[in-house]
C-alpha cells in the first residue's frame, strides 16, 4: 500500500523524527476526526486510542497535522479550517493572536542580591535548570539563533501559525549585560526569524519587515533601578516594545528585608520613564515575601492600581517559591520565614484578582518552577485553575482582567461588536483603553492610547508633542500573514478601526501628531495607515 513519511515532534529533544505511515490508514483516522459531531478532547482521545487498540498504531497530533498537510498538498484531501483546529496541539499557545517565542540570555552577573532568587551555576540568576524554558535554552547553549529556530520549528510542527512572533528575551537583568552582547543577541534572534544572516542589527531589522516570521513584539525584563533615559533610547534602537519590570512589592520595608536593592520611588520613576516613552509595562509582583502576611499582601496588591504612578498594562503574580538554592532558605531553617499554605495562597490570589482593572492583563499567577525544587508551600503548577475554581465555588467577584475576557478562539460576528472606551489617569498622562467587545463582554481587539500631561514627562524629543499608541492587539487564533478571516477576530480590519478611533481622540484633544511604538515586523502595516518611520517611532500627522 502507498505510504508517506510523517514528522513526529519531540519537545524534549527539540527535533523531529520521521515515521513511515500507510496513506489509507491515515486518511481513515483524519476522516473520523473530521466527521465527529460533539467535539471535545475526550472525542479526540476516543478516536486515536480506539484506532490504536485495533491496529497497534497510535498517532500523535503532530503526525496527524503533518499528514493532513501532506495529503492536502498531494490533492488527496480538501483544505479544512475546522479540521486544522481539531488537530492543533496546545491551542492556548497562540489563542492571543501571536506566537510567543521565549529565549534566555546566558548566565551573567546580576546586580541584585535578592534573598528569594535561586542561584545555579549554569543558569541566569533566578532561573532553575529544569524549568521548560531554561531547559530549552541550556539544550541550545543559550545561543539565540538556535533557541528561536527550535521554537519556530516546534510551533510549525504542532500546527500553529508562527508568522507573527512576540519575542520574549528573559534571563538575568537585561540592562546589566554588555551593550554589544545585547545587540548581538537581538540581531541573531532576528536572523533566525529572517532565515538569513545579517551583517548588522540594522540590516536584520530591515530584513524582518518582510520576513516569513515577523517580530510583532519584543519584550525584555529588567529592574526599576536600571531604567534611565539612555537605557530607554537603547531599548528603542533594539526594537523593544514591552518591558517586564520586577516591582515585587510596593512596600519599602518588604523590599529592604528581601534585599531587593531599590525603593518604591525608583519603581515609580521607572514607570514614568517607560510609560512616557510609549512602552507597554508588565509588572512582576510577589506574594509571601519575607516580612509579608496575607493581609499585608492583599493591601499591597491594591497599591499597584491605586497608585497613579504604577497602574501596569500587564501583571505577573509570582508567589514566592522556597528553594534550597536561595538565601531565603536559611531564614526558613532558622524559623524566620514560613511559606503560606496552599489554601491561604489560593484565597489571597482569588481576592486580589477582583481588584484587577479591565485594562490590565494578568498573564501568570505562578512561576513555572517544577514542584520537586520547592521545599515547602504551594507546588501546584495549575494554581490559576485552582484560583478560578475557588472564585466560582465561593461566589467571589469575578476577575475582570483582560486575560479573563479575551475572545480567544471564539467566532466573532462583526455586526455584534461594540466599541468601548475606558479612560483612566496616571500621574503623567491620560490613558484610553479602546476595545471592541462581543455581546458576552469578550474582548476581540484593543488599543492603548496615551495623551501626555505635558512635554516634560516625555523622555524622547521626537515624541514630546505627540499622542502615543502604545499597543494595538487583535485577539483570536493567530492567522498567517495575508490569510483571510473566517469568523476569527484577526484580519477583519479591527486594528485599523481602532487606530482611526485613536486618531479621532488625539485630534479632539488638540494633538497634531500621533506616534506608535511599532515593532519591527509591524512597520509595513503602519505605513499602510499613513505612518512614517522616524529615528525611534512611527509618526503620522492627524
Amino acid at each position: 500500500m502507498p505510504t508517506i513519511t510523517l514528522s513526529k515532534w519531540s519537545d524534549a529533544e527539540g527535533r523531529t523524527r520521521e515515521v513511515p505511515t500507510d496513506i489509507e490508514e491515515l486518511m481513515q483516522v483524519l476522516e473520523r476526526i473530521r466527521a465527529a459531531e460533539d467535539w471535545s478532547p475526550k472525542t479526540y482521545l476516543a478516536i486515536v486510542n480506539g484506532h490504536a487498540r485495533r491496529s497497534g498504531r497510535l498517532f500523535s497530533k503532530t503526525e496527524l497535522m503533518d499528514g493532513y498537510r501532506k495529503l492536502v498538498g498531494m490533492g488527496l484531501m480538501e483544505k479544512d479550517r475546522e479540521l486544522e483546529a481539531r488537530l492543533l496541539r496546545k491551542p492556548v499557545r497562540t489563542h492571543s493572536g501571536v506566537a510567543p517565542v521565549t529565549v534566555l540570555t546566558k548566565p551573567y552577573d546580576c546586580p541584585g542580591e535578592c534573598i528569594f532568587c535561586p542561584t545555579f551555576v549554569r543558569m541566569p540568576k533566578s532561573y532553575v535548570p529544569d524549568e521548560p524554558g531554561a531547559m530549552r535554552a541550556l539544550q541550545n547553549d543559550f545561543d539565540p539563533w538556535r533557541q528561536v529556530t527550535s521554537r519556530l520549528r516546534s510551533f510549525e510542527a504542532t500546527g500553529h501559525t508562527a508568522n507573527k512572533v512576540e519575542l520574549l528575551i528573559l534571563g538575568g537583568t537585561w540592562s546589566a549585560y554588555p551593550k554589544r552582547y545585547r545587540e548581538w543577541f537581538v540581531q541573531r534572534c532576528l536572523d533566525a526569524m529572517n532565515g538569513a544572516d545579517s551583517s548588522s542589527l540594522e540590516e536584520a531589522q530591515r530584513l524582518n519587515e518582510d520576513a516569513p516570521y515577523r517580530n510583532v513584539g519584543l519584550v525584555i525584563e529588567t529592574r526599576p533601578d536600571a531604567v534611565s533615559v539612555r537605557e530607554i533610547e537603547h531599548l528603542r534602537r533594539l526594537g523593544v516594545t514591552k518591558v517586564q519590570l520586577g516591582v515585587q512589592s510596593m512596600d519599602d520595608r518588604i523590599l529592604a528585608l528581601n534585599k531587593r536593592g531599590h525603593t518604591v520611588e525608583e519603581t515609580r520613576r521607572a514607570f514614568r520613564l517607560l510609560r512616557g516613552a510609549g512602552f507597554k509595562i508588565v509588572a512582576h509582583w510577589m506574594a509571601n515575601l519575607l516580612g509579608a502576611t496575607p493581609a499585608s499582601d492583599y493591601e499591597d496588591f491594591q497599591r499597584l492600581f491605586d497608585d497613579p504612578a504604577i497602574r501596569p498594562d500587564e501583571l505577573k503574580i509570582y508567589p514566592t517559591s522556597l528553594l534550597k538554592e536561595a538565601e531565603l532558605y536559611e531564614y526558613y531553617r532558622q524559623g524566620l520565614y514560613k511559606p503560606y499554605d496552599e489554601s491561604v495562597l489560593i484565597d489571597l490570589i482569588a481576592r486580589c484578582k477582583a481588584h484587577a482593572p479591565r485594562y490590565c492583563r494578568i498573564n501568570r499567577i505562578f512561576r513555572d518552577i517544577p514542584s520537586p525544587n520547592i521545599v515547602e508551600g504551594n507546588k501546584k503548577t495549575n494554581l490559576r485553575q485552582l484560583v478560578q475554581n475557588y472564585i466560582v465555588e465561593h461566589d467571589l467577584p469575578r476577575c475582570q482582567c483582560l486575560r479573563c475576557r479575551e475572545v480567544r478562539r471564539q467566532k466573532v460576528t462583526e455586526s455584534d461588536l461594540r466599541l468601548d472606551i475606558l479612560p483612566y489617569e496616571t500621574d503623567i498622562n491620560r490613558e484610553f483603553f479602546i476595545s471592541f467587545l462581543t455581546p458576552e463582554d469578550k474582548v476581540a481587539g484593543f488599543l492603548r492610547l496615551s495623551l501626555p500631561n505635558s512635554p516634560e514627562v516625555v523622555p524622547i524629543d521626537e515624541i514630546k508633542h505627540a499622542a502615543m499608541i502604545r499597543e494595538v492587539h487583535v485577539y483570536g487564533p493567530a492567522l498567517g500573514l495575508g490569510k483571510d478571516s473566517r469568523g476569527e477576530a484577526q484580519h477583519r480590519g479591527l486594528g485599523s478601526r481602532l487606530v482611526a478611533e485613536a486618531e479621532r481622540i488625539a485630534r479632539d484633544a488638540g494633538y497634531r501628531q500621533l506616534a506608535v511604538i511599532a515593532a519591527i515586523g509591524t512597520r509595513n502595516y503602519y505605513r499602510r495607515l499613513g505612518f512614517e518611520l522616524t529615528e525611534f517611532y512611527m509618526m503620522k500627522r492627524v
